[in-house]
C-alpha cells in the first residue's frame, strides 16, 4: 500500500488517464510543509509497444510493481524524459531502480547529475519518437538556465501523446483538484487551470514581446494539438475538456498580458512598444 506521505512518494498508484497513458501523482510539501503542491510522473504506451518515462518520482516498492508488470520488469521502456529543468530530485532515484534504459535530461539535469550516464539533451533528441510523440517549450521563457532558480519555473518541456490525447506538462500550466484550505484562501477553486504564478515575475523573459510570444504559443498549441487531457505537477489532472479550459483560461488573461507587457516595456526605458494583440538551494520543485 501506498502509505507514505513524504515528498517524492506516490500518493496513488498508476492511473489510467486514457488508453495507453498512465500518470502517477505524488506527494511534495511547501511552506514547511503545510502545503502538498504535489509531483508526478507518467508512462505513455508508443506504436512498439514500448514505454516513454516522462518525469520521475520515487519509485517506492509498491509502485515499482505496478510498473515492472506494466513494462515487463522495465524492459519496455524505451527511455526516461526529464522535462523541467527543477524536477531533478528524484531520478537518482528511478535509476537505481532501472539503470538498463537510456536517460534524457534537460541541459540542468545533464550538467547538475552526473550520476546518471544522460543519452542526450531532451529536445534536442525528440525527433526520434514523433510524430507520435511531439514535445515544445513555451515562446517567450527561458529553458536552458532559467534565473532566478528559486523562482523562475515557469518554463518546461510540454509533451504531446497523441494516441491518448494527452497533453503532460510540469509547472507552465497548473491544474488544481480539490485544493486544500490555505490555497483556497487565496482564491484556488477545484478544477481550476492556470498559469504559473512566476508569469507575474521572472517567468516569461523580461521584453515587451515575451507576454505576445507566449500568447502565440499557447495560440499555436491549441491550433495544432487535438488533446483532450492535461495532466500537471501541481497538483493535479484535467480528464477531459482539458482544450476548453485553457482556451478559456487564454480568454480572460488578456489583461494579465497587456500589464507584464507594459510592465517589461516600461522597464527597457521604451515610450512606444507598438500595438497589443497583435495585433538543495531550495530551486527544486519536483
Amino acid at each position: 500500500p501506498l502509505k507514505s506521505k513524504m515528498s517524492g512518494t506516490p500518493s496513488k498508484g498508476l492511473i489510467e488517464v486514457a488508453p495507453g497513458f498512465y500518470n502517477v501523482r505524488a506527494h511534495f510539501y511547501v511552506l514547511a510543509g503545510m502545503i502538498d503542491i504535489g509531483t508526478h510522473m507518467s508512462l505513455c504506451r508508443l506504436q512498439n509497444g514500448k514505454f516513454l518515462v516522462l518525469d520521475a518520482i520515487k519509485p517506492v516498492p509498491a509502485l515499482k510493481k505496478e510498473i515492472d508488470q506494466l513494462t515487463n520488469g522495465g524492459e519496455l521502456i524505451d527511455a526516461v524524459i526529464a522535462t523541467h529543468p527543477f524536477h531533478s530530485l528524484y531520478f537518482k532515484d528511478f535509476y537505481a531502480a532501472y539503470p538498463n534504459t537510456r536517460y534524457f535530461g534537460t541541459p540542468r539535469h545533464i550538467k547538475m547529475i552526473k550520476d546518471i550516464p544522460w543519452a542526450g539533451e531532451t529536445m534536442e533528441s525528440k525527433g526520434q519518437w514523433e510524430p507520435e510523440i511531439e514535445m515544445r517549450i513555451p515562446a517567450g521563457s527561458e529553458y536552458v538556465d532559467p534565473k532566478p532558480p528559486k523562482s523562475n519555473h515557469f518554463c518546461n518541456v510540454v509533451v504531446f501523446h497523441k494516441a491518448s490525447r494527452t497533453i503532460f506538462n510540469d509547472d507552465n500550466l497548473m491544474v488544481f483538484n480539490d485544493p486544500g484550505f490555505l490555497l483556497r484562501m487565496f482564491g484556488i477553486k477545484d478544477g481550476d487551470v492556470i498559469f504559473h504564478p512566476s508569469i507575474k515575475g521572472p517567468g516569461l523573459n523580461p521584453t515587451p514581446e515575451a507576454p505576445l510570444e507566449y500568447k502565440k504559443w499557447i495560440l499555436q498549441m491549441l491550433i495544432d494539438w487535438d488533446f483532450d487531457n492535461l495532466v500537471t505537477a501541481h497538483n493535479g489532472n484535467q480528464i477531459g475538456g482539458a482544450k476548453q479550459k485553457i482556451e478559456a483560461l487564454l480568454n480572460k488573461s488578456e489583461k494579465l498580458f497587456a500589464k507584464i507587457r507594459k510592465q517589461n516595456c516600461d522597464k527597457a526605458g521604451k515610450k512606444d512598444c507598438g500595438a497589443w494583440g497583435d495585433d538543495k538551494d531550495g530551486h527544486e520543485c519536483g
